[in-house]
């Protein structure tokens, strides 16, 4: 079942097979090789497909693997910064970076403590993090979410009911209010934005990036933002540009407007997603 929710989770059933062969379990050995053979066999249509098109866009797109997540120093510390402190993010960046760096250093230490007194969830989560990242450099996936899965397993390691348990049990709660309080950490706000567009100006933006904006209106004249688009913009004065993923297909949509006499009149912002009003 995991496996159906999400191929990366064959990191963890690796880990178990690994364990029951050091273990000599061989009859859990087998059975789960068997569960995990059946279930290729079954998804292998789908899950070549899926593995061609991933290929393809890796090709396609320019900085497609940054997004997947590539096998590098920093997506590699992000993910206990991330486990510890959760989805957030703020300015000054050295601020953020010491205060995660020491909270997540102190997380990660009291589970290698606790890990020592069980070695088996500690194996288990130390496990599919080092193959996921030694997979990495050949089919980029190293994103912390990807690994969102292994949470329980730091629970339980984390798990004390001693003082030191209660300070990383109040941690955690206090970064978790900072998210859940803050609007600025949460997901992009599309609806908001698709509201504020004025309808009677075409919209430029990454036609695969546009399914948000149709599902809120689908009144909205909406043209793909690609490399030939200024070709499009004959003889109109004004446009609005959502540059949402526009980094990711290495598009240099500012440079195309400027060189074509535009100039950007303003910038509104909606979580993480903005769109830009550039006039002749």
């Amino acid at each position: 079942m995991s496996l159906l929710t999400f191929y990366g989770s064959i990191f963890l059933i690796t880990a178990f097979l690994v364990y029951f062969l050091y273990k000599k379990q061989y009859r859990n050995l087998f059975i789960c090789l068997l569960v995990v053979f059946v279930y290729f066999l079954t998804v292998s249509p789908l899950f070549c497909q899926q593995f061609l098109h991933s290929k393809i866009a890796l090709n396609n797109v320019t900085n497609w693997s940054l997004v997947l997540g590539k096998a590098n120093i920093k997506n590699l510390l992000l993910i206990p910064i991330k486990f510890s402190i959760g989805r957030i993010s703020f300015y000054p960046k050295i601020i953020y970076w010491i205060i995660s760096g020491i909270w997540g250093g102190l997380v990660f230490w009291r589970i290698l403590i606790n890990g020592f007194k069980n070695k088996l969830l500690l194996f288990l989560l130390i496990f599919p993090l080092i193959l996921g990242f030694l997979v990495s450099f050949f089919a980029p996936m190293l994103q912390y979410f990807r690994f969102i899965y292994l949470i329980p397993l730091m629970s339980l390691l984390l798990s004390r009911s001693n003082l030191r348990g209660w300070i990383l049990a109040i941690g955690f709660l206090i970064f978790s209010l900072i998210y859940l309080l803050n609007p600025v950490f949460h997901r992009e706000d599309w609806k908001n934005l698709v509201k504020s567009l004025p309808e009677d100006k075409p919209v430029y933006m990454i036609a695969s990036s546009s399914d948000p904006v149709k599902y809120y209106n689908n009144k909205l004249i909406i043209i793909p933002l690609r490399s030939d688009f200024i070709g499009t913009t004959e003889g109109q004065e004004e446009i609005i540009v959502i540059p949402y993923a526009a980094e990711i297909y290495g598009l240099n949509y500012k440079s195309l407007l400027s060189k074509n006499g535009y100039q950007k009149k303003k910038e509104v912002s909606f979580r993480e997603i903005t769109y830009e009003q550039w006039t002749k």
